[in-house]
This record gives structure tokens, C-alpha cells and sequence, in this order.
């Protein structure tokens, strides 16, 4: 698809990227970052457009998966997803703004198209007043894996 997973983006806190519980990894916050800056920032439907929305749902999916690929142990070990079970997404929305879950199809696009069937998800779409680094979209998601 023509894409090259970034490094595992650094952690803005104190709290681990990624963290396994019973066959599940579980991804903390991922903003869309490109060069370990945020690369979209502002409100959907104020001073950003649905499409720089998805964008930036997108580039969150990118990240959150080279987390996982990280954790894992590279790209090869991403052969080991077994399910992508569900997305949750924060859109910094402005006022009046409802169409969060257009914003977040960027993400769960793009996982349905690298991962085919196992790619898709549930998942949780939801306005936000503020997020960190004012990023546009933050994103965090679960998946099942098998043993290594």
C-alpha cells in the first residue's frame, strides 16, 4: 500500500505504548504523527475538513500499527494478528460538528485494506473538546494475536 511503518511513536507520558492481556494488545492514544511531530492538528469542521480528518484518523491507524509492530518484534511478526477487534477514536470537533464517525473510516479503511477480513473492527467514534498537542485525531485499538 505503499507505506512504511514509522518507529513505535514515543510515549508523551507515563504509560506504555502497547501492553498484551490475555492475547489481546491493547495500543495507548495514537495521534497522527509523521517524523515523531503531530502532522494534523485542529478541530473537524472548523478549521480542518472531514477529509484532513481522515487523514488524520488514518496516520493514527499507521502509528498504532507500528506499535504493534514493534512490540511484536518487527513488520514480519505482524503475521500474528489474528483480529483487529476495535478502534476507539477521539475527533477534536468543533462546536456542532457530528460526523465523527466519517472522520474515523480513515482508520478503519485502511486496517480492512492491510489486513483484509481480520482488519475489521468495531469501534468507538467519539467528539472531543480538547486533545493532546491539539492533535486532530487521537486513536487507540485492540487486537487479538497468536502465540509467537
Amino acid at each position: 500500500m505503499g507505506v512504511t511503518l514509522p518507529p513505535c511513536p514515543v510515549p508523551i507520558g507515563a504509560y506504555l505504548p502497547v501492553l498484551v492481556a490475555d492475547g489481546l494488545l491493547f495500543t495507548s492514544g495514537m495521534l497522527p504523527l509523521v517524523d515523531g511531530q503531530v502532522a494534523v492538528t485542529g478541530a473537524v469542521g472548523g478549521e480542518r475538513t472531514v477529509e484532513e480528518g481522515t487523514e488524520a484518523a488514518r496516520l493514527c491507524a499507521i502509528n498504532a500499527v507500528a506499535a504493534l509492530a514493534a512490540h511484536l518484534g518487527g513488520v514480519a511478526e505482524l503475521d500474528r494478528v489474528a483480529r483487529i477487534v476495535q478502534v476507539q477514536g477521539h475527533i477534536l470537533s468543533a462546536p456542532g460538528f457530528e460526523d465523527q464517525p466519517q472522520v474515523l473510516n480513515g482508520a478503519s479503511e485502511w486496517l480492512a485494506a492491510v489486513f483484509g477480513e481480520i482488519g475489521r473492527h468495531t469501534r468507538l467514534a467519539l467528539g472531543a473538546y480538547a486533545l493532546p498537542k491539539n492533535a486532530t485525531v487521537e486513536l487507540a485499538l485492540i487486537a487479538r494475536v497468536q502465540p509467537g
